[in-house]
């Protein structure tokens, strides 16, 4: 029975994809729910996976080519049996896992193979369905480097051509034989970069600063961070009070929150916190949902959920879509300071920095403190200077006096 193979419905705020990988061909034998296709969009890589067992007959939609929302990009014929792979060593062992002509890799293992020209059929998957993991590939490199050859020599397999990405083309830079590599741009990357170029040609951006005492939060974190984890099995970070900081300040300063569309002013009612998360596609911002009903607890465990997904390219595109404030957080790569650019439509983006210790002067003497920059970027059309400087005050006061987050001062 034929199947027509259809892109995934696309939401408003993604008008089309790209083809990334196929990871079946046609004729090839598909197991039901087996990855088959990756889709690149603008915010994330959609894996649609067989519908049934069967072949894949015909693929409509080649590689870098554009698809839309539920267009036909193949035929499946379900029940169909597809090419048979050839008979087994006898030499090898039932229970070691075997390269794979058509060994499934997961996101980090084909950034990992085609960095370091490993070809899927040279590595023997461990996971599940013989999938390709990361540790495969990292061990498989360490193998063939300790050896000087590859590590599985014992089971020589004859290349094939990758067809998961084209490998970076070296082209000589000039006459002396330099080299470059040129690589095309990825569909999230080049959205990102038109994103960022918008809010800087679109907004009268303007970015303030203030300066935070990490100690009381640092104090609260050292004698509660046990229990808390063994109570709510997540660990107790600086984020979380980030977040229910900017939220209570966005109470007192709805612009701050708010977006313009056109010629209007949107005032959300509200607090759905987009929080930047960098994975090796690129800057995400999942979105933290009705954040003002969260507990710390809640925040820390979503966003470590959220970290885990970006990593493997798991985020679904209803985490990302939305979001009336974003916090970002450079300080994790050592950042002592910086302007976050806008996250249109938003207004307002606030950016946290590295702790680090200064001499600060305390009631008259000089104190050793753990300080950190904030930095508040907003859109000046909307958001008056006063109404920003307000706003980073008061997430500098709940910050240095968290108790005030509890007691809603």
């Amino acid at each position: 029975m034929a199947i027509e193979i259809k892109a995934p419905t696309f939401p408003e705020s993604v008008a089309e994809g790209n083809i990334a990988t196929w990871h079946k061909q046609p004729g090839e034998a598909v197991s039901r729910d087996e990855l088959i296709v990756d889709i690149e969009t603008d915010k994330v890589v959609l894996e649609v996976a067989a519908p049934a067992d069967g072949v894949i007959s015909e693929v409509l939609k080649s590689e870098g080519d554009v698809v839309l929302s539920n267009e036909v990009i193949a035929v499946f014929e379900a029940g169909a049996t597809g090419a048979t792979t050839s008979e087994p060593s006898t030499e090898a062992t039932e229970d070691a896992p075997q390269p794979s002509e058509n060994a499934v890799a997961s996101p980090a293992a084909r950034k990992l193979m085609e960095e370091n020209a490993v070809q899927s059929n040279q590595i023997a998957g461990t996971g599940k369905n013989g999938l390709i993991t990361k540790e495969d590939v990292v061990n498989f490199i360490k193998q063939s480097d300790l050896s000087g050859s590859s590590a599985v020599a014992q089971t020589p397999v004859a290349p094939t051509p990758v067809v998961e990405a084209p490998a970076p083309v070296l082209v000589p830079m000039n006459q002396e034989g330099r080299l470059e590599k040129r690589v095309p741009m990825t569909r999230l990357r080049a959205s990102i970069a038109k994103r960022l170029l918008d809010a800087q040609h679109n907004a009268a951006m303007l970015t303030t600063f203030n300066e935070v005492n990490m100690q009381p939060i640092m104090d609260l974190r050292t004698k509660y961070k046990d229990q808390f984890e063994k109570t709510h099995e997540t660990k107790l970070g600086f984020m979380s009070f980030f977040v229910k900081a900017a939220v209570e300040s966005l109470k007192k300063f709805p612009e701050v929150n708010a977006s313009i569309d056109g010629n209007d002013i949107v005032y959300h009612g509200y607090y759905d916190v987009g929080v930047a998360v960098s994975s090796d596609r690129g800057l995400v911002v999942p979105v933290l949902r009705d954040a003002d009903g969260m507990t710390l607890a809640d925040v820390e465990s979503t966003i470590k959920g959220y970290g885990s997904k970006a990593k493997e390219g798991k985020l679904a595109l209803e985490e990302m879509i939305g979001g009336t404030f974003t916090i970002t957080n450079g300080g994790v790569f050592g950042s002592l300071m910086s302007t976050p650019i806008l996250n249109p439509p938003q207004t307002a983006i606030l950016g946290m920095h590295k702790i680090q210790e200064r001499p600060m002067a305390v009631d008259g003497e000089v104190v050793i403190q753990p300080m950190m920059y904030l930095a508040l970027s907003y859109d000046h059309r909307l958001i008056d200077g006063k109404e920003a400087v307000q706003f980073l005050v008061s997430v500098k006061e709940l910050l240095e006096e968290p108790a005030k987050i509890l007691l809603n001062l």
